[in-house]
């Protein structure tokens, strides 16, 4: 049976690798909260659905869904698809499933972190997070695959690693109050080093603009190979996000990888910037405590959180001029790989995108 460790991966010689790298399958959960999704969340479903059935072009796909959404979408999702209950309480499975460590024989672990809805209660975006946060280790139970709970409130959105012992990651999001206000800095990259076993963590100040997450990584940056990391980006110099986007590029210009290597940094113009409508704000409700979502509000809207499958790589688009250069940009930086679009406003109303609702098992 499955057994849970109080050691540390670090001390037992695993480590997580990076995501560019060869996958067991992907895991995702099943939308439904009508505070998160408009119109009963069937816009979302559909997307979600597309984007499990793109993947599963390339890898296994398992889809965690409330007992009482099985059989719709058991019916909307691929035969191919493996559709199991897993109460959740929203479909952020990067944020809430575990981080899968492997060690060099080829063994499989998983961290589950402490997860309290990117904030808590001080600025978390919903209660009650207590089914999203037994869910990796209901995976980890389903997979038969022993488990680290790690002493850290983290999501699997705020970390990218390069699989050779560097993690990249954002101040803004694991130093923000609502996480782990009782740690330093220090702390928690000790942490980080001793459950993800990595060598070295770059703090990048701060994520995208406006992004409810408290600016994950993974909306901002991430590693295409070991020394190469693509950052979305923005030439208008009054639009908030570029500040941002330079700060990342003069940061990370001048930082080295574990391996002490100097960075590579490959720009992908953002779309829009793109603003939610009074259309689609009027098709969400309205529950006491949870994140309000008004017409006007921007979107935190990226390319760069797209996903590494086996083979591929899924990638977000809007129906924005941007569209066409950020895919041929990512297919030239990526000659290995298929790069395929898959319509995603949907998933960015509910506050992320395609990276942030899979979760790669190696």
């Amino acid at each position: 049976m499955p057994h849970t460790f109080s050691t540390t991966p670090r001390a037992d010689g695993f480590f997580m690798p990076a995501e560019f790298g060869p996958h067991r399958g992907t895991w995702m959960l099943w939308p439904q909260r009508t505070d998160t999704w408009r119109l009963g969340a069937k816009p979302a479903q559909a997307a979600f659905a597309a984007v499990a059935a793109a993947i599963a072009r390339f890898e296994p796909v398992t889809m965690g869904v409330n007992h009482s959404q099985y059989a719709h979408a058991r019916q909307i999702l691929p035969p191919d698809v493996r559709v199991v209950e897993l109460s959740n309480n929203d479909a952020w499975m990067r944020d809430c499933g575990p981080t899968f460590v492997v060690n060099q024989q080829g063994e499989t672990r998983g961290v589950d972190w402490g997860f309290n809805a990117w904030g808590g209660l001080y600025n978390g975006l919903y209660f009650p997070w207590d089914l999203d946060d037994a869910v990796a280790r209901k995976v980890l139970e389903i997979e038969r695959l022993d488990r680290y709970r790690a002493p850290l409130v983290l999501e699997g959105g705020s970390i990218h690693v390069d699989g050779q012992g560097t993690c990249l990651t954002t101040a803004e999001c694991l130093l923000s109050p609502g996480r782990n206000p009782a740690l330093s800095k220090d702390e928690i990259e000790a942490y980080l080093k001793e459950y993800l076993n990595v060598e070295k963590v770059l703090w990048i100040p701060r994520g995208v603009y406006q992004d409810e997450t408290s600016g994950h990584v993974d909306n901002l940056a991430c590693f295409l190979r070991p020394g190469e990391v693509a950052l979305t980006w923005t030439d208008d110099r009054s639009d908030p996000q570029y500040e941002r986007s330079a700060e990342a590029l003069d940061y990370l210009l001048t930082q080295t990888d574990a391996r002490g290597r100097k960075l590579s940094i490959h720009k992908i113009h953002q779309p829009g910037p793109l603003y939610l409508t009074a259309e689609e704000a009027a098709g969400l409700d309205v529950v006491e405590g949870a994140y309000p979502r008004r017409a006007g509000d921007r979107l935190a809207a990226s390319y760069i959180n797209f996903y590494f499958c086996n083979g591929a790589t899924i990638v977000p688009t809007f129906n924005d001029p941007h569209d066409a250069e950020a895919l041929a940009t990512l297919q030239r930086l990526l000659p290995e790989r298929r790069v395929i679009g898959i319509p995603a406003r949907e998933i960015l109303l509910g506050g992320g995108n395609i990276h942030c609702i899979t979760q790669q098992q190696p």
